[in-house]
């Protein structure tokens, strides 16, 4: 599947795979996969930009590699490994003392153990998505580079293993710091912000069946008050989606509707934000 330019693209999404993509992230995905190029998206938690790559991946119907970032990472558990049980059963079987010639080549494919990474350059073409990269540290952005700027991987022991097909890339970011310059120059760049009241309400339209048109309204209002607040953690559009699914469950047809109250769990997440929270959703209560 392809797409002639950014406003199909953003069909594609809706139609494909439900994702409502603005124009902007539309535009940097079409240039990033027509040019070949990764594409880093930097956000708050829960905007969407994992789900934008699984989003890509329906468009594409192609599958998904997904490497869920942290500290502590390293190749063996994102390019490849090496089977080393059955490496070890092949050399005892072939013997030992003067039978040279019996013994097993080790580092042969049969025993090459594909990671993530390393399955999206070889399998054909793929969706590869290096999720939350900020939570890694910067001797794992090192590993990226090769990848990054040629799609290749170079195995000592075997050669350097290219893509037929360069995967499409997609990295995110939470900020928790700055990903390595030399990662961001490799990439194009998109900053996915909370989406309007107009767009989110939409949104919740998509992932809500029967959700009360005037209850999407208030609630992307609220939503839009508390983002501006100085709370420890602001809710994010998937917490927007959890609010109104649990006001939809509960029963709520209305911001004042006392079943509402309990659905305020999904939003609060830290005990200092709960009186805050409350005010905003009691206001749009009183105004309604």
């Amino acid at each position: 599947m392809t797409f002639g330019d950014a406003t199909h693209l953003v069909t594609q999404l809706d139609q494909r795979a439900g994702y409502l993509a603005g124009t902007g992230l539309a535009a940097a995905a079409f240039l990033a996969f027509h040019g070949n190029r990764p594409l880093l998206l930097e956000g708050a938690p829960g905007v969407g930009k994992t789900a934008f790559a699984e989003a890509m991946a329906a468009v594409l119907d192609r599958p998904i590699e997904r490497v869920q970032c942290y500290p502590g990472l390293d190749a063996s558990q994102v390019l490849y490994d090496w089977n080393f049980p059955a490496q070890m059963l092949a050399l005892r079987a072939a013997g030992t003392g003067d039978h040279t010639d019996r013994l097993p080549e080790l580092w042969d494919e049969k025993y090459l153990v594909e990671r993530p990474i390393l399955r999206a350059l070889r399998n054909g073409p793929a969706v590869l998505l290096i999720d939350e990269v900020d939570r890694a540290e910067e001797d794992f952005e090192a590993l990226l580079l090769q990848v990054l700027d040629k799609f290749e991987v170079t195995i000592p022991e075997l050669g350097t293993v290219r893509a037929d097909v360069a995967p499409f890339v997609v990295l995110t970011s939470n900020r928790t710091r700055e990903p390595h310059d030399a990662i961001k120059r490799r990439c194009f760049y998109h900053w996915i912000d909370h989406p309007g009241p107009e767009l989110e309400a939409r949104i919740l339209h998509r992932h809500v069946e029967g959700l009360a048109p005037g209850l999407a309204v208030a609630i992307t209002e609220a939503m839009a008050q508390l983002r501006r607040l100085d709370l420890v953690k602001q809710p994010s559009l998937a917490e927007t989606i959890d609010y109104a699914r649990a006001m939809h469950r509960l029963g709520a047809t209305t911001p004042d509707d006392p079943a509402a109250d309990a659905a305020i769990c999904t939003l609060v997440k830290h005990h200092d934000d709960e009186a805050q929270v409350r005010r905003v959703l009691a206001s749009q209560r009183n105004v309604r």
